[in-house]
């Protein structure tokens, strides 16, 4: 290990370089989950029968989210590689005047595009630090500015509109039946749009920048694309061959055209005829609109097919362990012991007895920090967690929506230190792990222990109130 790292820096690097070699896929996870899940249902007198039935029932239970949630990344990612937002990231990268500012440049591009989609910043932000990294004058720290585009995914992408959590529970059609008794809906003015919660945002981001300046290396200490002996080459468009009639319709705009056109009536009618903040809380509404813009954005339909064809493998982990999810999450609720109480019910009672609703926000957020390191899933365990979470917060009479964001605040900070969101991106640059996770534990020191006091702090000026259905 480099003499030159600090304490803190070695540390990171030892919890890296342990991650990527004993963690499996996330798919072992889920696997695991349902076995665990299973076993504990039975501990507590469930019917072996009655666990299986669960299983089964659950599994389909979120074919709306999941096709949902498949949508949301590949839209981000189409409109990501778009040629207008490839001009405007070359024009972007013009901006910074120095390497360090080009870090703070990439940081806050990167905590404002997750508040949007968490999928579009890690692919704009990515082609955004390679676009960087050729302005050779600028002397750029490549794994500061790696570490920099990250940090959307650790701070702020949970408390945006593209939050997991945060959709599932304004969309009653998304919402698991045994979920939607128990919270009813809980719209975006509840959750993200809350006050506090956009307080809290404005904090992180500010303390996220200011990290990222004061950690960005100088001098001596700077390691360049160079140094790491990497290079990009310039893709070039390659004409297209239009030997077939169909291929005329596949390269002309015209199609695309008349669809977002037909697309921008309706939007314009659903933001007319009702409140804007319920119209985005829509995941339907939010999905078409990315849509619609990548459709836009790359002009005509085979530009537009390809883009979807690289976006697609980065779906599969949801295809395949959000029905798991949706088992685990009706084992919980739905196999019951001979005094008809359930898993949850147990775990609920567990944290009511450990939390007072003062201690709450705390005892949570370090919870689902922790499990979200061992269950890395952009906010798809929200659908394991939410039945005790939300069973603990209505017995403590705790703001129902402040219990969500509580939630996804410390969801975040997992993805700083967690491999797993990291190697996308990672993969877009070249890079390893062990390369930048020195600056991101540096952004999960400071981020831990500030977005608990946020939690408890800003969770003390909200009140109960009761689901609506």
């Amino acid at each position: 290990m480099d003499s030159s790292h600090n304490i803190l820096q070695k540390f990171a690097i030892r919890v890296s370089n342990w991650s990527e070699k004993w963690f499996p896929d996330s798919y072992i996870f889920a696997l695991l989950g349902v076995i665990i899940v299973a076993i504990a249902a039975i501990g507590i007198g469930a019917p072996v029968h009655d666990v299986a039935i669960s299983f089964g029932n659950g599994f389909w239970s979120l074919i709306p989210f999941t096709m949902q949630m498949c949508m949301l990344i590949v839209v981000g990612y189409v409109v990501s590689v778009s040629k207008p937002i490839e001009i405007l990231i070359q024009k972007m990268a013009q901006i910074p005047t120095s390497g360090r500012n080009a870090i703070v440049f990439v940081a806050t591009v990167s905590l404002l595009i997750s508040l949007i989609n968490w999928a579009m910043s890690t692919v704009l932000t990515a082609l955004l630090v390679i676009a960087l990294s050729k302005r050779k004058e600028l002397n750029m720290d490549y794994r500061a500015a790696a570490a920099a585009a990250i940090i959307g995914m650790g701070a702020t992408w949970a408390l945006g509109i593209s939050s997991s959590a945060a959709q599932l529970q304004a969309n009653k059609a998304s919402l698991p039946e045994p979920l939607y008794n128990l919270t009813g809906i809980i719209p975006f003015s509840e959750t993200i749009f809350l006050p506090q919660s956009m307080m809290m945002t404005a904090v992180l981001i500010i303390v996220s920048i200011a990290i990222a300046f004061w950690s960005a290396p100088k001098a001596n200490s700077i390691k360049t694309v160079d140094d790491f002996d990497i290079h990009f080459e310039d893709e070039k468009s390659q004409a297209q061959d239009q030997k077939r009639p169909g291929d005329w319709l596949e390269n002309s705009p015209i199609l695309s055209i008349l669809i977002v056109v037909l697309g921008l009536i309706w939007m314009f009618n659903e933001f007319t005829k009702s409140n804007p903040i319920i119209a985005i809380s829509s995941l339907n509404t939010y999905n078409f609109i990315f849509l619609m813009l990548g459709i836009a954005l790359h002009g005509t339909p085979r530009n537009f097919l390809n883009a979807v064809s690289k976006a697609v493998p980065a779906i599969s982990g949801v295809l395949i362990q959000f029905p798991l999810y949706g088992s685990i999450a009706f084992i919980m609720t739905n196999a019951i012991n001979a005094q008809d109480l359930s898993l949850s019910h147990y775990i609920a009672e567990f944290f009511v007895s450990i939390a007072s609703k003062e201690t709450f926000a705390v005892v949570m957020g370090l919870y689902s920090a922790i499990l979200g390191f061992f269950i890395p899933s952009g906010g798809g365990k929200w659908i394991i967690e939410a039945p005790y979470v939300m069973q603990a917060a209505q017995d403590l009479k705790v703001h129902l929506g402040w219990s969500v964001q509580i939630y996804n605040a410390a969801e975040a900070l997992p993805n700083l230190i967690n491999p797993f969101f990291m190697l996308p991106m990672l993969g877009i640059l070249k890079l390893k792990a062990k390369d930048v996770i020195g600056f991101t534990v540096t952004q999960l020191v400071f981020h831990l222990p500030l977005v608990l006091f946020l939690l408890w702090i800003l969770g003390r000026t909200l009140t109960y109130t009761p689901p609506i259905f």
